[in-house]
């Protein structure tokens, strides 16, 4: 069966994918809270996207748009079981409002936009998705990720839903799935750090990554945040090429090759004035780098060296 959506919501809720497409090109699919509330312009009117409550309807729909997941928010919105994402209901009754929309969405067939809370005020942007089941048993909504295309097409006019939509909304969801646990990884490393490089202190979060000490490859390459390193692109580029090592006693050791190169002040103030400097450290003790892992690197380091 084949489901159609009401075009006026329908130009909405595309113009709300257009800006945030626009928004994610320049800032990267992590967002922060004060721009989703903010939201957009259309027709000459201010369309939010975000709001202090969970499931949000802005003025201009007579549906929510979006659904949120706090970061350490009251519900345990599942991610990792199933083919499907998990929602929680708002409360525990099924006939509350905003429950009673999100089951309204699902009858149809109409897309919103998932915001998963991954550090405080930093949300990654997942669109469009559908609410697919309802699990009143469970207190929750099933939720699938789709390929925007199967969306625009809705936009002419064309059916909006498709009855073999169901396995590529699994693969789509998966790839999603994976994303936000390596966004999740990166935005909880990066705030430990306080937006900082662990080795020159650069402060501009656009310039920096969450590096493993242990690679994910290994068995114990855990996406934790003492199993990271805040660090800039180039001495995370330094760090996975072994040009320069980090002992478990959280010391810089620049490798002697590139210590007696002579190429200008990019290398002497970028690498060779870091040798023998400790690492900058997270202000909560529970968050330093694991000196387990860093041993297992220091020795990889060592291993590379002629």
């Amino acid at each position: 069966m084949m489901a159609r959506i009401p075009s006026t919501d329908l130009q909405v809720r595309l113009a709300a994918f257009n800006w945030l497409s626009e928004q994610t090109d320049i800032h990267g699919d992590v967002l922060d809270r004060a721009l989703l509330t903010q939201g957009f312009e259309y027709r000459g009117q201010r369309v939010a996207l975000m709001s202090p409550q969970g499931i949000f309807r802005p003025r201009q729909l007579d549906l929510p748009l979006t659904i949120t997941t706090a970061p350490k928010g009251p519900y345990d919105d599942r991610l990792d079981s199933g083919k499907f994402l998990h929602y929680r209901y708002r409360g525990t009754d099924p006939q509350q409002s905003d429950n009673v929309g999100l089951r309204q969405l699902m009858e149809q067939s109409r897309p919103l936009i998932y915001f998963f809370g991954l550090v405080p005020s930093r949300y990654l942007a997942v669109w469009p998705v559908y609410i697919v089941g309802d699990r009143p048993q469970d207190l929750t909504f099933e939720v699938a990720v789709e390929d925007i295309e199967a969306v625009k097409l809705a936009a002419d006019d064309q059916p909006a839903v498709a009855e073999d939509a169901e396995p590529r909304r699994v693969y789509v969801t998966s790839l999603a799935r994976t994303r936000l646990h390596q966004r999740s990884f990166r935005e909880r490393v990066i705030e430990a750090y306080r937006s900082t490089c662990a080795l020159c202190r650069l402060r501009h979060r656009e310039l920096l990554d969450a590096a493993h000490i242990v690679p994910d490859s290994e068995g114990a390459g855990v996406p934790t945040v003492p199993n990271g390193l805040s660090l800039c692109k180039l001495h995370h580029a330094a760090f996975d090429n072994f040009m320069l090592g980090i002992s478990p006693d959280f010391e810089i050791i620049v490798r002697e090759d590139v210590l007696q190169e002579a190429d200008g002040p990019m290398l002497l103030h970028g690498l060779q004035e870091l040798h023998r400097r400790r690492i900058i450290l997270p202000k909560a003790e529970y968050d330093w780098p694991s000196r387990d892992a860093l041993a297992w690197r220091y020795d990889r380091y060592l291993s590379q060296i002629p």
